[in-house]
């Protein structure tokens, strides 16, 4: 079923390759099919063309982190925490300050 769930974003991607969440759900999808190439793919390009999707941000660090790129981590949450206090949302203002402090090692678990 998650082929098809794959298959069906893909779709939707091809008739509106522009659209942020496709893309984001695509990124997704790719993580929990162990395409973590793909995934960075997509949040990568998504945090260039879509910057103010503030979702990304959170997501891409911790891919970061995954593939043990912890600088570049740092750096996609630092720009994430601007982005999220530029529209106030402090969800994930937060989220994005508590990752920025784990990937220091100074968070709290």
């Amino acid at each position: 079923m998650s082929n098809d769930r794959l298959d069906k974003l893909k779709a939707f991607y091809e008739e509106d390759p522009e659209d942020p969440f496709t893309r984001f759900a695509l990124a997704q999808e790719h993580l929990k099919h162990d395409n973590p190439d793909e995934a960075l793919a997509f949040f990568e390009e998504l945090v260039e063309t879509d910057p103010d999707y503030v979702g990304t941000y959170y997501h891409l660090g911790k891919l970061y982190e995954r593939l043990g790129r912890t600088d570049d981590a740092l750096d996609v949450y630092e720009r994430g925490i601007e982005v999220a206090r530029e529209q106030k949302a402090q969800k994930d203002l937060s989220e994005l300050q508590d990752a920025k402090l784990k990937a220091e090692g100074i968070g709290f678990d």
